[in-house]
């Protein structure tokens, strides 16, 4: 009979929570900051100074002592040598004080561009005076040289031969650029410095752009890995002479929100070509809420000015170059034995840990590269305290190592978020705008179209977004003809917010 009763109660309807679309990503380990070596003073007095998670001021600071040591020397691995440059990818949210830390350690830069501009101007009106010139002889002279007179046309034509070649524009006075197209960046290669920085705090016009859209962004990546590598570019273009830029350094430190730099890491194409493989990547916790130290000191403004003081002075050191100075021609930074000893320990534990079912099997691309990023790292560390080194010592090698395998934890940690579908992320970025960003507790279509998050306003994208949020319970929707902002609505949906259940 009780079982009856029990079998037969009515239990009372409760709604499920709503379903996470993506689960929260793991906390990722503290940035090793004492492993930076000469470098860990300024990034924990511009971390102090800005209270910016540290990660962003380490990326930043690793950034722009590669882009002053790269074109000196390339670094024993242990398959060969390699650039000194380095590719580093810095995801955090809006706030986090980004351009706040890369001001303050990009200031040399910017006051070497800015006395590099200063003997441009003399230099660029020099060229156009001579440019002048040649052209009015070389005019005169093949007139000349096509003339009646035999003896006078033979000797206008060695004095034509005799001439020289067009004089040539002085280097372009910049160090960085910050947007640029593949083509402007060969450009920039052509007519500019030999070792380059493409250097950016947002990021989001570079990617979001033209030489990342659609039709261009296969070749952009496959054109930034071939920089990585070292190896020269060639062109070849209708109309134009074949040109070919090697002997060419470039280091790459991209800042951007998660919405920017989210889909990039999901990208099978960026992916496949192991761009993303070649990349330090770093996405440090938020210290929004917890900025409350006091104590500001002065030494830290001191040890941020040495920096860049001596930031100014490695850029205006000479590189070396062939004797036409048109490419650098870089000796080679040796390894010392115990540290040739502590790489080969890190491969080999790497590469055991790539095994499958083992700790970097679903990361192998970052993973077989992780050694190779620890003697890049090394060489920019040495380079930095001394550019006459003549090889890598194991102390630094360890430091080094420490930091690569850092990254290759970050890249572990943040390679659940690749696997997102591309519809599940976009359903995400749509889901936290509505529970931060939305007006209204009840939406509707025509609403989020016109004020949503720009990636989803087109009714085509929206549309399955939509039902991803109903059918996991973010949304609810309500009747036809709901009244909402004073008029009835054909599509609307109520907003469920968190803690509602």
């Amino acid at each position: 009979m009780i079982a009856n009763e029990i079998k037969n109660a009515i239990i009372p309807f409760k709604a499920e929570e709503p379903q996470m679309l993506v689960r929260p990503t793991a906390v990722g380990e503290a940035y090793p900051v004492d492993a930076l070596g000469p470098l860990e003073q300024v990034v924990t007095s511009v971390q102090k100074m800005t209270q910016a998670p540290v990660a962003i001021a380490a990326q930043s600071a690793l950034a722009v002592a590669a882009l002053c040591v790269q074109g000196w020397a390339d670094v024993e691995t242990l398959r060969g040598s390699v650039p000194c440059s380095l590719f580093c990818l810095t995801i955090a949210e809006s706030g986090e004080r980004k351009s706040s830390c890369d001001r303050l350690l990009m200031q040399g830069v910017a006051d070497f561009e800015k006395w590099l501009m200063q003997s441009y101007k003399k230099e660029i009106s020099d060229f156009k005076l001579n440019q002048e010139i040649w052209n009015g002889q070389r005019k005169r002279l093949l007139a000349a040289a096509i003339g009646e007179d035999p003896v006078t046309a033979a000797a206008a034509k060695k004095t034509l031969l005799a001439l020289g070649d067009e004089p040539q524009p002085p280097v372009l006075p910049i160090v960085t650029v910050q947007e640029p197209t593949l083509e402007g960046l060969y450009k920039a290669f052509q007519f500019g410095r030999l070792s380059l920085g493409l250097l950016s705090d947002e990021a989001g016009g570079l990617i979001g752009g033209h030489a990342m859209n659609k039709d261009n962004k296969l070749k952009t990546i496959s054109g930034l890995s071939v920089y990585w590598d070292g190896t020269g570019v060639k062109r070849v273009r209708a109309g134009d002479e074949p040109s070919w830029v090697c002997g060419r350094r470039l280091s790459i430190h991209l800042m951007a929100q998660p919405v920017v730099l989210g889909p990039l890491l999901g990208d099978a194409e960026v992916s496949g070509q192991g761009f993303l493989a070649r990349c330090l990547i770093a996405a440090p916790a938020s210290t929004i809420g917890t900025r409350t130290a006091r104590g500001y000191s002065a030494q830290y403004e001191e040890e941020v000015k040495a920096f860049n003081t001596r930031v100014f002075e490695l850029l205006a050191l000479p590189m070396p170059t062939d004797k036409h100075q048109k490419q650098l021609c870089p000796r080679k930074l040796c390894l010392s034995e115990d540290a040739r000893e502590c790489l080969y320990d890190f491969y080999d534990k790497v590469e055991r840990g790539q095994a499958a079912g083992n700790l970097y099997a679903h990361v192998h691309s970052f993973a077989s590269k992780a050694a190779e990023q620890a003697a890049r790292i090394a060489g920019i560390l040495t380079l930095w305290a001394d550019p006459n080194a003549s090889h890598v010592t194991v102390e630094t090698m360890r430091c080094s190592i420490r930091l690569a395998h850092f990254y290759l934890g970050e890249a572990s940690r943040l390679s659940q978020h690749g696997q997102i579908d591309k519809q599940i992320q976009l359903a995400e970025q749509l889901r936290l705008w509505l529970q931060s960003q939305s007006k209204y507790d009840e939406v509707f279509t025509g609403y989020i179209l016109q004020e949503g998050p720009n990636s989803v306003r087109d009714r085509k994208t929206l549309t399955p977004l939509l039902s991803i949020l109903e059918s996991t319970g973010w949304l609810i929707r309500l009747p036809e003809g709901t009244v909402i902002d004073g008029r009835a609505r054909k599509e609307a949906y109520r907003i469920v917010r968190r803690g509602e259940f």
